[in-house]
């Protein structure tokens, strides 16, 4: 299975209001294991970064100035993802500017291009209702280490979305995930090797001697031996 976990950073909040995307990072997992297959562009916008936006990214208009615009990069990013799923942590807000990005660039639509969205924030807040789902407050809650989270960057959110996907995704898959491949390789191989079970029957002294011990028993307790009582009840008669 192809999964791509995909984040943007963008000039403002709304598409609609005319804001663009201006970096993305889409990186390869499969069979979910990062195969190191990543892509990372920075996308020249033709407008003006708000300065709240900027805050949170650190990526300026001067920096952007030489970069291609997001029509020059749109069919490397289509071949990219097409036919993965995508992990997005608040999928509908990097979706939106995706869609409206290939909209203006004259391309198909996202949903056409891709196996389907999963969106991890919606995952988290399920799971953890009422509580803090950010990527930060997810990180810390599974130990994922962001400390080289100074400031959001699509390539570096990607990396600990990714550790946290697989953590919030952890009980879906079997026990033997996470493992080296020879430890795994030697589970399977002691599974293999296992003997059967040996079906072991008394033979009639056995259930002579057994019979004798539950009718002491039962004499010794003024007929309370509860095993005589089943064996009784199990059989359908007296002691056997």
């Amino acid at each position: 299975m192809r999964q791509i976990i995909l984040d943007t950073e963008t000039t403002g909040l709304d598409p609609n209001q005319g804001h663009r995307i201006i970096e993305i990072a889409a990186v390869e997992m499969v069979n979910r294991r990062l195969t190191g297959v990543n892509l990372h562009r920075y996308v020249q916008p033709d407008r003006e970064i708000d300065s709240g936006a900027m805050q949170v990214h650190g990526i300026s208009n001067e920096f952007l100035l030489d970069k291609p615009r997001f029509g020059d990069i749109a069919g490397e990013f289509m071949e990219f993802v097409q036919g993965a799923e995508l992990i997005i942590h608040n999928a509908p807000f990097d979706v939106g500017f995706l869609n409206m990005e290939l909209k203006l660039a004259g391309q198909p639509l996202l949903a056409s291009l891709v196996a389907g969205v999963t969106d991890t924030l919606a995952m988290a807040k399920a799971l953890h209702p009422g509580q803090r789902n950010n990527l930060d407050a997810l990180c810390k809650r599974y130990g994922v280490d962001n400390s080289a989270r100074t400031l959001h960057g699509a390539l570096v959110d990607c990396e600990l979305l990714a550790a946290v996907y697989l953590a919030l995704t952890r009980g879906q898959e079997s026990l033997s995930i996470g493992l080296d491949d020879h430890v795994r390789d030697e589970l399977d191989s002691v599974r293999r090797e296992r003997p059967r079970p040996v079906k072991v029957v008394a033979s009639g002294a056995e259930c002579e001697a057994h019979a004798a011990t539950l009718a002491a028993i039962a004499k010794e307790s003024k007929g309370a031996c509860l095993w005589l009582t089943r064996v009784a009840g199990d059989t359908g008669g007296g002691p056997v």
